[in-house]
Formats: structure tokens, sequence, C-alpha cells
């Protein structure tokens, strides 16, 4: 079922059910009120991650408070994506863009990933958290994203299920062209890692090309920053073997 995009979209953390009854956090219920300007008995989509998503009504209960009536469900809650998406931090607002780019493009794992050029070694998980939520009202996505802390490269590889492909968007691939390795792949789990800006090192790039479970692919060729390079990889990954084509049921 498609989502509904002329009504606002809220994330609550808190069970949804018909005849529920909820009273939004202060920060939701400044949003309805004063960002939204929402008025007594207008209705609002609601999800949790869990549960779907459900039409409630609006109840006003004085100048600051508000509550929710849930009145029925929209649309059943939908299988979580099982796409692991890796990528090194970037700066403030590109880390914004990336993050809410990959939940749009399908990712269900976020892993920010420190590499030897990475600029940002200090990572604000609440506020990729927070981006995460926010593109997933904005887009109809009803599961959220998984927000993980950040680990160091050889970290990320040591501890990676061998069973599930990591793609690995090489700078230095000697081809230009993404597909033809992409569409050689068999069914199965999938991960995507994107470098910083400047790219991994020559050390990193050997570490990952030894690594049995890791595919490295090119793209395209000119050179992309780094936040182009996460929403480029996203979509032909999800084009050819993700969730866009047939081919993404995974076994």
């Amino acid at each position: 079922m498609r989502a509904n995009y002329r009504m606002h979209r809220l994330f609550i953390d808190a069970p949804l059910g018909g005849g529920e009854q909820i009273s939004p956090p202060a920060e939701a219920a400044h949003y309805l009120a004063n960002v939204l300007r929402m008025k007594d008995g207008n209705e609002i989509l609601l999800f949790n991650g869990r549960d779907g998503e459900w039409k409630a009504r609006l109840r006003v209960e004085g100048k600051k408070r508000v509550g929710l009536d849930v009145l029925e469900e929209t649309r059943p809650q939908t299988e979580h994506p099982d796409l692991v998406y890796c990528f090194a931090p970037l700066k403030q607002g590109r880390l914004d863009y990336l993050v809410q780019k990959a939940v749009e493009m399908g990712a269900g794992v976020l892993q920010p990933v420190i590499t030897q050029h990475t600029q940002v070694p200090k990572i604000g998980i609440e506020r990729i958290r927070a981006n995460a939520v926010e593109a997933a009202e904005q887009c109809g996505v009803l599961s959220l994203a998984e927000c993980r802390e950040a680990v160091k490269l050889d970290r990320l590889l040591d501890d990676w299920e061998p069973s599930r492909r990591l793609i690995f968007c090489d700078e230095g691939h000697e081809t230009d062209n993404p597909l033809p390795l992409l569409q050689s792949l068999g069914p199965g789990p999938l991960g995507l890692i994107i470098g910083p800006e400047g790219g991994f090192s020559e050390e990193e790039r050997s570490v990952l090309h030894r690594r049995p479970f890791v595919t490295a692919i090119p793209l395209g060729p000119r050179i992309l920053r780094a936040d182009t390079a996460a929403v480029a990889a996203l979509a032909l990954v999800q084009a050819t073997i993700g969730d866009w084509n047939f081919r993404g049921v995974r076994e």
C-alpha cells in the first residue's frame, strides 16, 4: 500500500492500536501545535517502527497540552530493510544529508566507520538518529533504520558476518562500469561501504580487497564527493540486486 503524502506523519515512541490515547512528549506536542499549527480535531499519521501506520486525531487539552486519539490503521508494518550501510562520517551538514538519503534509499542499518582519512572522529549518534527519524517521517518509511555506534574499519571487518556480501566502492578500481560486477552476485544479505573525503588509504584498500566477503566496484569515470557517492552507490545496489528489483527478494 502506498504512503499518503498529503497528511503529516509523526514518529511516536508509543504502542499504536485502535482506541489508544497518546500523550505525546513535550517536543512532539510543540511540533504539532506550534510548527504544524494543528487544531483540535485535525488528523495526522503516526508510526513507531513496530506497529504499522495509524491515523490519529488531535485533541487539544489546554494552551500547551495536546493528546492523540488513535483511530485506524492505514498501512501494516513492513519488514525491516536488510541493507547494512557503512560510511565514514562527514562534516555536520553533509552528514545530515548522507543519513537522510540513506534512509530514503532503503538502508536498514546505519554504521559509521572510522578510517585513516576520516575528518570527523567524534560522532553525534543522537543527531544521526534524529535525521533518520526525520527522513522516515517525510518519506513514508515505516521501519526505522538501526543507528549503531561508530567503529574502526579493522573492527568492522573482523566482526563482519562472512555470509553477508560487503560491496566496497573503490575509487581506484581498474574499470568504470559497476553493473556487471553487481549483476554477477547471487542472492544473499548485503552491506555497502563508502569511504571518507580523500578516499580509503592504500593500506585500507589492500585490506578490503583481501577479505573474501568483499566485492569491489567502481562508481563511474569521475571522482565523486563522499555524499554523492553514497547516493549513487545506494541507487546502483537497490536497482540491480536490492529491493528495487525482483532479485531483491533476499534468501
